[in-house]
C-alpha cells in the first residue's frame, strides 16, 4: 500500500488524543498533527473515574478529530490508515478510541491497525531521534513503569516492571497527601524546586536485587509516616522525588550494563520529569526522550505506531479486534 497519512487515536485512560503522521520517502515518519484534550474532571476525585473517562472521550473525540486535521491542513479523504489503541488500558475508554477508529477506517475504506499503548510510547521516541536497535526502553507513566530491552521493532524482552505501584501513580498520591492536588507529576515536580531533596531519608527500593524491578509502595508509606511526623510538603516532594528517580535510573543504568546496550529510550508521562531528565543526563549512556507533547498519552505516538507497522510491511488489523485492559507487550526470559 502506497499510505502516505496515519491517523493515531488514543483514548486508553483520562487523555482523548488524534494524531497524524506522515511516512516520508527516504523512511522514517513525521508528526503532522498531535491534538489532546486532557481531562480535569477527575481533579476532584484525586484519581480517575473510569466512568467519567468514557464519557469525555465520546463528548469530545470529534472536535480533537477535527482540530487535528486542521493543523495538518488535511480532510479525512486525505488519510491513508488508521490506527488505534486496543490495550492496555481502561476497556470503557479503550472502546471509545477502538471503535471510532474502526468505524473511520471502514468508512473511508483504509486499513485499520489496532496498537499496543507501551509500543506506542516506545515509538513516540523515534520522532526525535533515529533508534537502531538493540536498545532499552523505560516507559515510566500514571499506570506502567516497564524496562524493556527492544530487539528490533516489534521484538521486545521484559526486563524488569514495578512490583506494585507505577511510578506515576505513587506522585499522584504523595501529591494527594501533602494537598500538592492532580495530576501528581507536575505538582511534586513544581514543589520540589522549593524544597530540600535530604530533608526526609527514604530508604532505597529493592536494595540489593539481582534484577531490575522497581517498587514504589515502600517510599509512599515513608512518605505518609514523614507527613504525619509534620514534613513540610515542599520539602517531602523534593525528597520523594530526589529517590524516585534514584531508583528509576540506578535499575536502569545496571540493566544497560548487564545488556550491553548503550541507548535508553525514557517515555510516558513521568518522563517529562526535568529532575529525571537532568539525572539520565549524568549517566554517560545515550538517552532518548520523547519531543514536547509526546510524552503523555496521545494519538501521535499511536500514529507512528501505525507508520512502523506499515513501513514493516505488518498486515491490518481485523475490525473484529477487541479492547484488552491487560495486554502484556513482552516475552519474559526464559518462557
Amino acid at each position: 500500500m502506497n499510505a502516505r497519512y496515519i491517523l493515531g487515536i488514543d483514548t486508553s485512560c483520562d487523555d482523548t488524543g488524534v494524531g497524524i503522521v506522515e511516512l516520508l520517502p527516504g523512511g522514517g515518519a513525521a508528526v503532522r498533527a498531535n491534538r489532546v484534550w486532557s481531562q480535569t474532571v477527575h481533579a476532584q476525585y484525586g484519581g480517575v473515574m473510569p466512568e467519567l473517562a468514557s464519557h469525555e472521550h465520546v463528548e469530545r473525540i470529534d472536535d480533537v478529530l477535527e482540530g487535528a486535521l486542521a493543523d495538518a491542513g488535511l480532510a479525512l479523504g486525505d488519510l491513508h490508515a488508521v490506527a488505534a489503541t486496543s490495550g492496555p488500558g481502561l476497556v470503557g475508554a479503550l472502546l471509545v478510541g477502538l471503535m471510532y477508529g474502526k468505524g473511520l477506517a471502514q468508512a473511508l475504506g483504509v486499513p485499520f491497525y489496532a496498537a499496543h499503548h507501551l509500543e506506542g510510547h516506545i515509538f513516540a521516541a523515534a520522532a526525535e531521534a533515529e533508534l537502531d536497535a538493540p536498545y532499552l526502553a523505560l516507559v515510566v507513566s500514571g499506570g506502567h513503569t516497564h524496562l524493556f530491552d527492544v530487539l528490533e521493532p516489534g521484538d521486545y524482552r521484559l526486563v524488569g516492571a514495578t512490583r506494585d505501584d507505577a511510578a506515576g501513580e505513587a506522585f499522584d498520591k504523595v501529591a494527594r497527601l501533602v494537598g500538592l492536588g492532580y495530576p501528581g507529576g507536575p505538582a511534586i515536580g513544581e514543589a520540589a524546586t522549593r524544597g530540600d531533596p535530604d530533608a526526609v531519608a527514604f530508604k532505597p527500593p529493592l536494595k540489593g536485587q539481582s534484577g531490575f524491578d522497581f517498587s514504589f509502595s515502600g517510599l509512599k508509606t515513608a512518605a505518609l509516616l514523614a507527613h504525619r511526623a509534620g514534613a513540610k510538603p515542599d520539602d517531602l516532594a523534593a525528597s520523594f522525588q530526589q529517590a524516585a528517580v534514584r531508583t528509576l535510573v540506578e535499575t536502569t543504568v545496571r540493566a544497560a550494563q548487564a545488556t550491553g546496550r548503550q541507548t535508553v529510550v525514557v517515555s510516558g508521562g513521568v518522563a517529562a520529569n526535568r529532575a529525571l531528565r537532568a539525572a539520565f543526563g549524568q549517566t554517560g549512556l545515550r538517552v532518548v526522550f520523547p519531543g514536547p507533547g509526546l510524552n503523555t498519552d496521545n494519538g501521535a505516538m499511536i500514529a507512528l505506531s501505525g507508520a512502523a507497522a506499515i513501513t514493516a510491511g505488518r498486515a491490518p488489523s481485523p475490525l473484529s479486534v477487541g479492547a484488552e485492559a491487560y495486554a502484556p507487550l513482552a516475552t519474559v526470559p526464559g518462557t
